[in-house]
């Protein structure tokens, strides 16, 4: 069995454990399955001196599956992962092993700390300031679209140490209870684990520092670089199940005295969105490979390569779902259905970690460098 199939099939068994969780906060059972079924595994690595980092490809295929059955588990799966990536790529070894073994248990959960009130696409202008104290940093200001928070144990946050643009930010583990922090939590339109921050003169110890100071854009790039295709992937997986769930609806339903399927206004559509996704799949995969390539090799630039896959699936994604929802007619948006819980889901994939715009300024600054 494939990485894929089995991953969908685990996606299916957490199905009762996500239905479980309260909306809009960490649901530490999820997390804690996600480790006991070893997908958590497969981004946290253990090699003999510590952890390795996994694959673009593999997080590819697992959020894939994950998304195909149950895209509560995807989000609980891509959180952790992307908030304990700075730790595991750039955390000193003491700061490792304090905080990434539970992590890859799913025994508590991580954020990514990056989005400011006033920084959002534009992280380079981030606000938040850390000023050197004794032996170690205060971090004071705020953070707004954390994932897990307030509930996380620790945090990958990034601030500020220097002005001079993305050059002087910094990249710091801190611990959820440090004195100081405080958040509250944030209601989207997906009842995901979000919420903002605030540093209150928070100190963090200079162990605490992932990577070099004043060399944070780095270790948030190489972060964001590593997860951006599995974003697609992730859409890609929202997509696939929005298009079996209307072939298998338009195949059964009749109106006029046929079925949907013979309506060729109802069967072309699905032809586009078949065609759209097998060519979103074929991005992310060609991305993902590339940028494995790259890592192995250490040459070659991959970032425009992942932007055209991460907008080509999330806008196909939401195609996808929007054509699935017209051929159903009004019972899709009834609360609870399928497609009424996708079509929640589907729009944050274009926004979060850099939205389309974003992916297009990247492509179109590869093609004039």
């Amino acid at each position: 069995m494939s990485l894929l199939e089995r991953t969908v099939e685990i996606a299916r068994r957490l199905r009762p454990v996500a239905d479980s969780g309260e909306p809009g906060t960490v649901n530490h059972a999820l997390l804690r399955a996600l480790g006991e079924e070893g997908l958590l595994g497969e981004i946290f690595r253990r090699a003999d001196d510590g952890y390795v980092p996994t694959s673009a490809t593999t997080l590819c295929l697992v959020r894939e599956g994950l998304a195909r059955q149950c895209t509560e588990a995807e989000t609980a799966f891509a959180l952790q992962g992307l908030g304990a990536y700075p730790i595991l790529l750039a955390g000193t070894a003491s700061t490792v092993d304090e905080w990434l073994p539970r992590i890859a248990a799913g025994e508590v959960a991580v954020g990514f700390a990056l989005t400011e009130p006033g920084a959002g696409s534009d992280v380079a202008s981030l606000a938040l300031r850390a000023e050197p104290d004794g032996d170690g940093w205060r971090l004071t200001g705020e953070k707004a679209f954390i994932s897990n928070a307030p509930d996380a144990a620790v945090y990958s946050v990034f601030a500020r140490t220097a002005d001079r643009g993305s050059r002087g930010i910094t990249a710091f583990a801190v611990a959820g209870t440090a004195p100081g922090l405080t958040g509250t939590r944030q209601e989207l339109v997906s009842p995901h684990p979000i919420g903002r921050l605030r540093f209150d003169g928070v100190h963090v110890p200079a162990s605490a520092v992932l990577g070099e100071v004043d060399a944070g854009w780095t270790v948030a790039m190489r972060t964001l670089d590593m997860f951006r295709p599995s974003v697609g992937a992730f859409a890609v997986g929202m997509a696939q199940a929005a298009l079996d769930a209307a072939v298998a609806h338009t195949a059964d339903r009749r109106a006029f005295g046929r079925p949907l399927r013979e309506f060729q206004a109802v069967s072309h559509q699905l032809a586009e969105v078949a065609t759209r996704l097998h060519a979103a799949r074929l991005l992310v995969h060609d991305a993902a490979q590339a940028y494995d390539d790259a890592t192995r090799t250490g040459t070659g630039r991959t970032g425009h390569l992942s932007a055209m896959a991460k907008l080509f699936a999330t806008e196909t994604a939401q195609q996808a779902v929007d054509v699935a929802i017209q051929v159903h007619g009004a019972r899709a948006l009834e609360r609870g259905h399928l497609l009424e819980h996708l079509y929640r889901e589907v729009r944050a994939p274009r926004i979060y970690e850099g939205a389309s715009e974003i992916q297009r300024e990247i492509i179109a600054r590869h093609l004039y460098r």
